[in-house]
Formats: C-alpha cells, sequence, structure tokens
C-alpha cells in the first residue's frame, strides 16, 4: 500500500527541512566567521601614507576607469597588481617614481587613444597613491580576480 503525504507529514518535513538548513547556515557562518578573524589578508600594514593614498583614488574617481581587484571600470588597466607587473612592489621610491613618471606622461595627446586624464597631484598625494597601489599588490586575495595578463 502506497504512503500518502497527509498534510502534517509536508509540514513535519518543511520543518524538519528548515531546520536542517538553518543548522547548516549557522556552521557555515561560524566556520568562515573563524576564518576571516584567524587570517589576515594585508600584506603590509595600513600606514598614513596608504590612508591618504586611499583618500586621493577615491577623490579623483579612479575606479570610474581602473578596476582594483576585479571591482569597477574595465576601460583602463586593473591596477591591483600594477606594483608587480612594474616589478617596484617591494620598493616605496622606485613604486614612487613609477607612479610619477607615468602620471607625468598622461595624457600622451594622440588623437583617437584612450588616455588618462592629467591629475595635479601634489609629491605627497603622488607618494600616498603610490603606497596604496603597493598595499593593495601586496593583499593576499587567495587567487582573485584570476588574472593572467601579467
Amino acid at each position: 500500500m502506497s504512503e500518502i503525504l497527509t498534510k502534517s507529514r509536508a509540514r513535519n518535513i518543511f520543518y524538519g527541512g528548515s531546520l536542517f538548513f538553518i543548522a547548516i547556515f549557522g556552521v557555515l557562518s561560524v566556520q568562515s566567521h573563524r576564518y576571516v578573524v584567524n587570517t589576515s589578508t594585508a600584506g603590509m600594514p595600513l600606514s598614513e601614507e596608504v590612508i591618504l593614498g586611499k583618500h586621493v583614488w577615491e577623490r579623483n574617481s579612479c575606479i570610474n576607469c581602473h578596476t582594483l581587484h576585479g571591482e569597477g571600470a574595465y576601460f583602463a588597466p586593473e591596477v591591483g597588481n600594477v606594483m608587480t607587473r612594474w616589478g617596484v612592489q617591494d620598493e616605496p621610491e622606485e613604486a614612487y617614481e613609477m607612479l610619477d613618471g607615468w602620471m607625468a606622461a598622461q595624457p600622451t595627446g594622440i588623437e583617437g587613444r584612450r588616455q588618462m586624464p592629467f591629475f595635479d597631484l601634489t609629491e605627497e598625494e603622488t607618494r600616498g597613491l603610490a603606497e596604496f597601489l603597493r598595499w593593495a599588490d601586496q593583499t593576499d586575495l587567495q587567487g582573485w580576480p584570476p588574472n593572467d595578463a601579467g
């Protein structure tokens, strides 16, 4: 004889299933919290220069053209790993000089080419931006975003 799904059985399945998935969600939340609290992703300290650079980044809306760790616009290159691509991720002075030289060369004046606008940054702001980009470059992103562009 086949069993019939009664109203009370359906209710019990619903409540039992709901409790099961709430328990799974709770366990995964605790595990994620422990992982985040016990694992630092920062590769270097959050200094005053890094904070200044973040403010320069935000004030000039750099994310409207560039991506940073996969977030932002795709008009200009990803800058989350720019210091590694330039080979200056461990040298603050070299990072500043590379960024300063790059920004001084912009815009190029070549018609029809995507160009970065000219930003009239002080030396302190450019150093801060270089440190912010070094900080972003040294952040452990656990393989995200997948970027093999080197």
